[in-house]
């Protein structure tokens, strides 16, 4: 269902009676999880309607080059940059030609020069069109620049012709892209993560708070939906951009985030608690600013402070809890304190952080850490923090999934057996089983 979540497809296509199978071609791309933008030779406008396409893919269609209001948002630079393939189906005789000679006369052939993504083709023409000794040569140059083609297929043709030439079907080309793009070990699943510091107000100008700069937790964002995760990431007041393809949600206090986390984490299969969440906030907030006694250098400011809920404890509490991965940010007993809290705090792995080393965790660009588990403890050298997401989210999801897997194995060995009784009732009425249901 989600084989290519979070990937991004640039459709192309151009003028061909094929281009009727694009449209069910873009329902396809939809329904494994990606997200398309079409673009559309003025050949193909005259077998299928943008609007048709604009429909389907929930995206404007674009048409031409010179168009001022595509150029003005996502212009052929900005859509080249876009993707993360090119797929041209159906891609006619004429375009493959034009890609041959290294050609940029339209909007479509104008992105394929520009673009670093893969591209691939799906040819779509008449038999002798195909078979014809120029398109083999320029099939064959393309292929050359590591152009991919998906068919075609052979047999009859709108115009009556039997052979070589037809477009692939959809779910085929679907089924090859893929094989190229799958996502990864989270794809389709839910994942929220929790990032950055909490700040608690003191007084309009002064707050509590602590050093977490946020960079592993929207590190991890990012690497989840390289996974092809849908990722929520629950971030404190922190200044970092929003990771590619995740949904931000800001928060300030330790009370938003875990109504925040609450909310989001129904339906979710994964939680990332890698929040430094402040555990302790004033008990009230003076509503001015507090003011020292210049004649009293003595003068004290007493607060007192009272426990926050405690983020992680309440979603590993809900009865339809995610698997829980916390992080314990210690400065000594590091593993022994992140196996206690493991432990009390219902979680599934825990991720161990010396933050006693000025070198690596807070603030700094690089980390070194320990996954607990259960029964296990994975060390991780220092390396910059968004490798290290990568290698933890890595990690989680092997571990998530083996956890999974099992979990159906021992559903699948207890299922009890189910007895059916008939009813001897001539009088009792019963719905007619449905064949195709």
């Amino acid at each position: 269902m989600h084989r290519l979540n979070n990937k991004r497809i640039l459709l192309g296509i151009t003028g061909g009676i094929a281009a009727y199978k694009s449209a069910e071609l873009v329902r396809h791309i939809r329904k494994a999880g990606a997200d398309v933008h079409v673009v559309m030779t003025p050949a193909a406008c005259e077998f299928i309607t943008p609007l048709t396409l604009q429909a389907l893919s929930g995206n404007p269609v674009h048409t031409t080059m010179l168009d001022p209001k595509a150029e003005a948002g996502m212009g052929h630079i900005e859509l080249a940059r876009w993707a993360d393939v090119v797929l041209i189906a159906p891609a006619s005789a004429d375009f493959i030609a034009r890609m041959a000679a290294g050609m940029g006369n339209d909007l479509l052939s104008t992105i394929c020069l520009a673009t670093k993504a893969p591209i691939y083709l799906a040819p779509a023409m008449n038999q002798g069109m195909w078979l014809d000794s120029a398109t083999q040569k320029n099939c064959t140059t393309v292929m050359e620049r590591g152009i991919k083609l998906f068919g075609p297929d052979e047999g009859y043709q709108a115009c009556g012709d039997i052979g070589p030439g037809r477009m692939l079907d959809p779910d085929v080309i679907l089924g090859c892209l893929v094989k190229y793009l799958e996502s990864g070990l989270l794809a389709g699943k839910k994942v929220v993560i929790t990032a950055g510091p909490t700040k608690e107000a003191i007084d309009p100008v002064r707050y509590i708070s602590n050093h977490s700069s946020g960079k592993m937790g929207f590190a991890l964002a990012s690497a989840a939906a390289e996974a092809g995760a849908t990722v929520t990431l629950i971030a404190g007041p922190v200044h970092l951009p929003t990771p590619d393809r995740v949904a931000r949600v800001n928060v300030v206090t330790a009370r938003d985030m875990h109504a925040a986390a609450l909310e989001h984490t129904e339906g979710c299969d994964l939680f990332i608690g890698c929040a430094a969440v402040s555990d302790y906030r004033p008990e009230s907030i003076a509503e001015a600013k507090i003011k020292k006694d210049p004649n009293n250098p003595e003068q004290a400011l007493e607060l007192k402070l009272v426990r926050n809920p405690d983020v992680l404890a309440s979603v590993a509490a809900k009865d339809d809890r995610p698997f829980m991965v916390g992080f314990a940010a210690e400065t000594h007993q590091v593993i022994e304190y992140a196996q206690n809290k493991l432990k009390h705090k219902n979680l599934d792995l825990i991720v161990a952080n010396d933050v006693s080393d000025t070198t690596i965790g807070f603030n700094s660009d690089e980390n070194a850490v320990t996954l607990v588990g259960p029964d296990f403890e994975e060390p991780l050298p220092k390396c910059s923090k968004w490798q290290l997401a990568g290698q933890l989210i890595d990690l989680i999801a092997r571990y998530y999934n083996d956890i999974q897997q099992s979990s159906v194995q021992v559903q699948t060995q207890v299922q009890p057996s189910v007895t059916t009784e008939y009813s001897t009732d001539e009088n009792t009425d019963h719905a007619p089983e449905n064949p195709h249901s």
